[in-house]
């Protein structure tokens, strides 16, 4: 259970002068997403409405990442006078949608739906690591640091579910590996690109692939080897594969590279979109 509330975090140590601008703009949209976690909590509930237990815990793990969502969405208001987060949060649910009233999972199986949420989680947990060891400003690296201990928490949720499932299921490796692939694929979606959009760009058309890669551009730059090494061994574990194996050095060293070369090739794409005036119109 979380043992932090918005009460502790130590809002009086803001500081504005170490705020870094294209930071808050992922913040913002993080922030979006994070608060968005009702709709999937209703959506997991349905898939596993025969388990009062772990509905019980889907609950819990919804009011988290609620909270997630408000603390980011509070220091966005700070760093950015001008954010409502509360406004652009309504403008964001209002425009992306995702079907909750369903019997089955969209995986297949509770097993690939629980490796698909142990993906999530290994994502975020990723990310919030890799951004309290790269901000500054205090107050942020604080709350990404209890986020990132949250989200490390709610991967071993899942993998633990995943081991129940598993065991009444028995779905192969190889299914296992290719949700896992799947759900990885699914990280540029809309609702990045269109949290970004909207709590970055609203004044203009939501094109998904620009906000996308102004998203993407902006956070894995944030990513040091570790992280990917971390993350790439939590993936590879809800995969059902050995992390420490010559398979898992290969996949983690695989992904390491793609990463540093997209950063490469959206930095040229970032480039390319920059009127003169040195301000991106979507970016």
């Amino acid at each position: 259970m979380s043992i932090w509330t918005l009460d502790d975090v130590p809002w009086d140590a803001f500081d504005p002068t170490r705020v870094d601008g294209e930071l808050l703009r992922i913040i913002k949209a993080a922030a979006l997403t994070e608060r968005n976690s009702a709709h999937y909590a209703r959506y997991l509930r349905n898939v596993f409405r025969d388990d009062p237990v772990f509905g019980t815990q889907v609950d819990q793990w919804a009011v988290e990442e609620a909270r997630h969502g408000d603390a980011l969405g509070r220091w966005a208001e700070l760093a950015d006078p001008g954010f409502d987060f509360r406004a652009t949060f309504q403008r964001f649910v209002e425009g992306y949608v995702i079907p909750t009233d369903v019997e089955h999972s969209v995986r297949g199986s509770r097993t690939g739906e629980m490796v698909a949420r142990c993906i999530v989680e290994t994502g975020t947990s990723s990310f919030y690591s890799a951004l309290r060891d790269a901000v500054e400003e205090p107050v942020l690296k604080d709350i990404c640091r209890r986020i990132a201990g949250d989200e490390f928490r709610h991967y071993k949720l899942f993998y633990t579910t995943l081991q129940r499932t598993l065991a009444a299921e028995n779905v192969s490796r190889a299914r296992r590996v290719l949700v896992a692939v799947s759900r990885m694929r699914e990280s540029e979606d809309d609702e990045l690109a269109f949290a970004y959009h909207c709590a970055n760009t609203p004044e203009h058309p939501y094109d998904r692939a620009t906000s996308a890669r102004a998203y993407a551009a902006r956070a894995f730059s944030r990513y040091q080897l570790s992280h990917v090494e971390r993350g790439g061994a939590m993936a590879l574990k809800a995969a059902g594969l050995d992390p420490r194996g010559w398979l898992g050095r290969l996949a983690t060293g695989a992904l390491w590279r793609y990463l540093r070369f997209r950063l490469w090739r959206m930095a040229d794409e970032v480039r390319a979109a920059t009127p003169p005036d040195g301000r991106a119109a979507e970016a």
